[in-house]
């Protein structure tokens, strides 16, 4: 039985249509490879009924950041002297850019049209006849100002190339980030030299105050008053720098006591402490009493 004949013996059933189909989709190259797949399906050959827009696809060999720059990439890419330009060639190569660019975006051709009719004006200017000035001075060249436009322009694009090679954070490199975890005791600065001398002083400026006009003689022990500050301490965890001090008994004993304290701090025994700048001076022992 031919394939014909079998799809009209199939077309009395009802699944005629399920069993054999009347055209075949498989496509004649199976071991082809295909291009493409759409909607899951396998292209062997470009439809004929594809349609691409127009503006589907737009390749930009040049970009431009304004008119400026486009007239300097004119000159430079054809080695023209700045000082010196031909403006006939540059004028048509300008049109013929701006005429492109007419077609695609209108808007942003419009800035481009403006120095057109800037290049347009100083070409016809430079076509007439060269009148001297009243005073006998030369006459200023028509392509003066735009020259001078870019050549500042060319100066400041140079300098930011420059400052775009510089690195960068986030672009050439990152900060580094290291956490450190801090103690929870608090740790007292060191006593300022400045700070004790300060302290010292208002030591002194008191125990002036109430000094008496007696003259004795007295023996006083270093070591006595070493151990009278020991067993002050032993019963407090700080106390304040001034407290140490009687001042009642005159300046020769606050001398001893403080030099008592310097041979203290000197041995390690005791501890001189400060929570910040120009704060209060406490002493402390440094080791802690049975």
């Amino acid at each position: 039985m031919t394939t014909a004949d079998e799809a009209r013996a199939a077309s009395g059933r009802p699944d005629a249509a399920l069993a054999a189909p009347a055209t075949d989709s498989t496509p004649d190259t199976v071991d082809g490879i295909a291009f493409a797949r759409l909607y899951g399906e396998p292209l062997f050959k470009m439809p004929t009924d594809l349609y691409i827009p127009p503006d589907a696809l737009e390749v930009f060999l040049e970009t431009f950041e304004g008119p400026l720059d486009l007239l300097l990439y004119l000159i430079r890419k054809q080695n023209f002297n700045v000082l010196d330009i031909p403006m006939a060639d540059v004028t048509t190569q300008y049109l013929g850019y701006v005429d492109q660019l007419r077609k695609t975006n209108l808007e942003l051709a419009a800035e481009y049209l403006l120095m057109a009719a800037m290049l347009i004006e100083i070409k016809s200017r430079m076509l007439l006849p060269v009148k001297k000035a009243d005073t006998g001075d030369e006459v200023e060249d028509p392509r003066a100002e735009l020259v001078r436009r870019l050549l500042e322009y060319e100066q400041m694009k140079l300098a930011a190339q420059r400052l775009d090679q510089l690195p960068q954070l986030g672009r050439d490199f990152l900060r580094a980030e290291v956490y450190i975890e801090q103690s929870i005791t608090p740790r007292f600065p060191d006593v300022n030299s400045d700070d004790l001398r300060a302290a010292w002083a208002d030591v002194i400026k008191r125990a002036k105050l109430v000094q008496h006009h007696r003259i004795s003689r007295e023996e006083l022990s270093v070591r006595e008053h070493m151990s009278v500050i020991l067993r002050r301490l032993q019963n407090a965890r700080f106390m304040e720098f001034s407290d140490l001090f009687d001042t009642t008994r005159g300046v020769p004993v606050v001398v001893v006591n403080f030099i008592a304290m310097l041979e203290l701090s000197r041995e390690s025994l005791i501890e001189i402490t400060q929570a910040e700048p120009f704060a209060p001076i406490y002493v402390r022992l440094a080791y802690l009493p049975a």
